[in-house]
């Protein structure tokens, strides 16, 4: 059986989050320089001292090291996302010519469904699309925010962290966090959704799941948590935006279809003059 790529990437981000949890729960112990594990001395450790130093440079909070380290990260893959997002949005102008393909081959037989992923597979590379592009900035965005929650969770000068009114290492006490940064993913979900050409059901449970998933593990996640997800949702909405306006692609494939419209019509009326000669 082929998975779609929505199904695909659901599945993904679940067992992502698993896996930050299972990660979470391996260590316990508090980290210092002294520790032995390759993990928490050369990666938690190291992390920690890299958010302190960001904080020292930008006024001594150690939230606002976070934040800074989370737009940094941002702006490193900016090219791996610039390159998901337009991979994805060609897929989705292919979506027509996928129909016709799953269509063509729609029996369920095993030899069926492998000419139909050969078929896919030519048309992706024929048009130069690389399905895994959908799925890399997440990938290497979890080791960053696997460090993170641990420097939090299992270093002294983090564990105690403060930041407005919440402390770091615990839930945010007023729930604002929590609900910013399932706006945010609601807002990102959407305009990724409204960018393509064409939407399914699917599309619009993705816009409803989405900022409730975030929305439940945010609240039981420590404030340094919430701080990553507000912030690195609000830099892919304004991303999203630059890369994907949905408004200006509507205007543009209006645009197209109007122009090809007029050009169908310009031939049938050329075919119309010719047999009257």
């Amino acid at each position: 059986m082929i998975l779609s790529k929505r199904t695909k990437r659901i599945l993904l981000g679940g067992g992502l989050i698993t896996m930050m949890l299972l990660l979470a729960a391996c260590g316990t112990s508090t980290v210092t320089q002294s520790s032995t594990n390759w993990w928490d001395r050369y990666v938690i450790y190291n992390a920690a001292l890299f958010i302190l130093w960001l904080a020292k440079l930008f006024g001594g909070n150690p939230g606002v090291g976070i934040i800074v380290f989370t737009l940094l990260i941002r702006v490193v893959i900016f090219p791996l996302s610039y390159m998901q997002i337009k991979s994805m949005g060609k897929q989705q102008e292919l979506a027509p010519q996928l129909k016709e393909l799953q269509k063509q081959y729609s029996s369920k037989d095993t030899e069926t469904q492998r000419k139909l992923q050969e078929a896919t597979q030519k048309l992706y590379a024929d048009n130069g699309i690389n399905p895994l592009m959908g799925c890399l900035p997440l990938l290497v965005q979890m080791p960053f925010l696997f460090a993170l929650y641990q420097a939090i969770a299992r270093t002294d000068a983090l564990k105690q962290g403060t930041f407005l009114w919440m402390n770091l290492a615990k839930p945010d006490p007023l729930f604002i966090l929590p609900i910013l940064a399932a706006i945010f993913t609601a807002l990102t979900t959407l305009t990724s959704t409204l960018a393509q050409p064409q939407r399914t059901a699917t599309s619009w449970i993705m816009v409803a799941v989405s900022p409730i998933m975030i929305l439940a593990i945010a609240f039981t996640m420590p404030s340094a948590i919430s701080i990553y997800w507000v912030v690195t949702n609000a830099f892919s909405l304004a991303q999203t935006f630059l890369i994907q306006n949905p408004f200006k692609l509507k205007r543009e494939r209006d645009a197209k279809a109007a122009a090809e419209k007029a050009r169908q019509k310009a031939l049938r009326k050329a075919y119309k003059r010719a047999l009257k000669k």
